[in-house]
């Protein structure tokens, strides 16, 4: 875990939001879109609904979840030409454990 990329990944109101649709994306996604695939948002939300609620650009959401990648906040698996995101929330809790100790 490296504290300062995750600071700077959350420093980004949008980022900050993705990370609350993860949380709980049933409040936020439609799964029946994919139940219909035979998936569930237990592999994460496709790039495509995240990019789409957000209202922004497909490239820029995608260097968004980049970032949080990188940072160790998401995880991504990719199926088909499809790639869905995910919380890591190992890497989640580790930094709470951080600020709570350090800060």
């Amino acid at each position: 875990m490296e504290p300062s990329l995750i600071y700077k990944a959350l420093s980004n109101e949008t980022r900050r939001l993705i990370m609350q649709w993860l949380k709980k994306p049933e409040d936020y996604f439609d799964e029946q879109a994919y139940l219909k695939q035979g998936l569930n948002f237990q592999i994460g939300v496709c790039v495509g609904d995240i990019q789409a609620k957000s209202g922004l650009a497909q490239s820029v959401i995608s260097s968004y979840l980049l970032t949080m990648q990188k940072s160790g906040l998401l995880e991504s698996e990719r199926v088909g030409k499809w790639t869905y995101y995910r919380r890591n929330e190992k890497t989640i809790q580790e930094f709470a454990e951080y600020i709570q100790k350090e800060l």
